[in-house]
């Protein structure tokens, strides 16, 4: 294994893509990546569209700005019924959180192929589901525009900016 850290610092998100498509077998890898990923009670409640035909692409860049033309962009969603619920809560479920664990280790995968992406929740949830025909029972959560960065591109000005540790982690 390589340096995981130098991999999670060197990543940022990609806003602008070249027009050049994802090979197949690296697109696998990145699903693959995903399918690994660990979810509570390995309920695999997740599911991902990979949105690559001209059709389905127009549809997402319609319905917002934030697929910035991405020749793939993959739409996560959950499965309700599939989904872990916490048996000492009520209301407590964990579709939302394993779909982030699954489009983060495809995210991390991908940037280690030399392929940008950009995790978004700026779209109309309820239209995408509409638009897409999603079953009745499925929430997507984010879209993840993916493909070869545009030459130029780089990180944004506050992608090295963080709280202090002392901010973030408590011990107790």
């Amino acid at each position: 294994m390589d340096n995981f850290m130098q991999l999670a610092k060197e990543r940022y998100s990609v806003r602008k893509y070249k027009d050049t498509p994802i090979e197949d077998d690296k697109l696998d890898q990145i699903i693959e990546a995903g399918i690994v990923a660990p979810t509570a009670h390995n309920e695999q409640p997740w599911r991902c569209y990979v949105l690559k035909s001209p059709e389905a692409l127009k549809k997402i860049n319609d319905l917002t700005t934030c697929a910035f033309h991405a020749p793939v962009v993959l739409m996560f969603t959950y499965n309700k019924d599939e989904q872990w619920k916490n048996p000492l809560e009520e209301g407590v479920t964990a579709g939302q959180e394993d779909v982030s664990i699954v489009a983060t280790h495809m995210m991390l995968e991908a940037w280690e192929l030399g392929i940008g992406s950009c995790w978004v929740n700026y779209f109309p949830n309820t239209k995408t589901e509409e638009a897409f025909n999603l079953p009745d029972n499925e929430r997507v959560v984010l879209l993840m525009p993916m493909g070869y960065a545009q030459d130029g591109v780089h990180a944004a000005h506050l992608h090295n900016e963080n709280r202090s540790r002392d901010e973030l982690v408590k011990e107790l």
